[in-house]
């Protein structure tokens, strides 16, 4: 007895729209990666990191493509050769989970170091992104032993928890990143329309990522037997990967339309004279912050038990 027809519209052509919108982003992510060798001055360990996004995020377009050619090219019109695996689906899953991997680390250490080192904060951020890499790492060596989608769709559970943390990882940085920028606002008008922005950035990541993340998950649950969840699940790296591009590449164009905020980072002094009295040192101490977030990828900003007063120069006066 042959086996039921497979219905090429909602499985492989699922697949085949994924890898086409996979490439446009793709193309996109390369553009940003060569403005930002081209234009930003970050330390060796920012641009090895966006190195290693970019490499895995080509690996990736490349085991998809594979993919999709191998079974509507190679087996065109081979119902049966459908119904098998091809190891380049099953290896991809890795290099979409390396990419979300470094992408996260480097918000979570931005929450890190913007919430002034909170364990608690900071150990959520953390505890999910480990958890969703450990359960991609999970998922490629379970499935690399299957030979048939049917035996992958065992692993159902494992690929929804995989999507439903990701998405829980995107939505708490977003949202701790927006807190934390909030109470960064200094009363400044040119610095708080910097941390505007930024709070825009922030929401966007999130946002993109945590969208596609969640309609991966609800058609894997919804329409288990269609390819629905690959196509968003083929994009997911490439939201990733520009998410971190544009961030970087926006800071100075944040500076600039801000008017250039300076302070003593840039060896530039700032007179008291020129804080309005209403302006207590506390909102001081947050325009320096404010000041760090935008000056490198890692900020290192001033703390609560520091003296706000030290983190500021006074303009010298001569005598007269």
């Amino acid at each position: 007895m042959s086996s039921p027809r497979i219905h090429i519209d909602n499985t492989f052509g699922a697949a085949f729209v994924g890898v086409i919108a996979a490439a446009v982003l793709h193309g996109v992510s390369c553009a940003q990666a060569w403005y930002y060798f081209t234009h930003q001055n970050d330390k060796w360990l920012v641009k090895t990191l966006v190195s290693f996004v970019m490499l895995f995020d080509t690996i990736h377009q490349v085991l998809i493509s594979h993919t999709v050619y191998t079974y509507l090219v190679s087996n065109y019109n081979n119902q049966e050769q459908l119904r098998y695996l091809v190891w380049s689906v099953l290896v991809e899953v890795l290099f979409n989970g390396f990419t979300a991997f470094l992408v996260q680390s480097f918000l979570a250490r931005r929450v890190w170091q913007l919430s002034g080192r909170n364990i608690w904060l900071t150990g959520l951020v953390v505890f999910l992104v480990l958890s969703e890499f450990g359960c991609v790492l999970a998922f490629a060596a379970l499935s690399l032993r299957f030979k048939t989608y049917e035996q992958l769709a065992t692993l159902k559970e494992l690929s929804i928890t995989v999507n439903a943390l990701g998405a829980a990882g995107d939505v708490v940085i977003a949202f701790a990143l927006c807190v934390l920028l909030h109470r960064s606002r200094t009363g400044f008008q040119r610095s708080d329309s910097m941390i505007n922005k930024l709070i825009i950035f922030a929401v966007n990541t999130g946002v993109l990522t945590s969208l596609c993340a969640i309609a991966s998950l609800i058609s894997i649950a919804v329409a288990p037997d269609t390819f629905l969840y690959i196509a968003f699940f083929f994009c997911l790296g490439r939201l990733y990967s520009n998410s971190l591009l544009a961030t970087l590449n926006a800071r100075k164009m944040i500076r600039a339309a801000s008017g250039g905020v300076q302070s003593t980072s840039d060896h530039n002094n700032i007179s008291f004279r020129e804080i309005p009295a209403t302006k207590s040192l506390k909102s001081i101490a947050r325009l320096n912050k404010a000041r760090c977030v935008l000056s490198s990828p890692f900020p290192r900003l001033p703390y609560s038990n520091q003296n706000p007063i030290n983190s500021v120069q006074p303009r010298r006066i001569s005598p007269s």
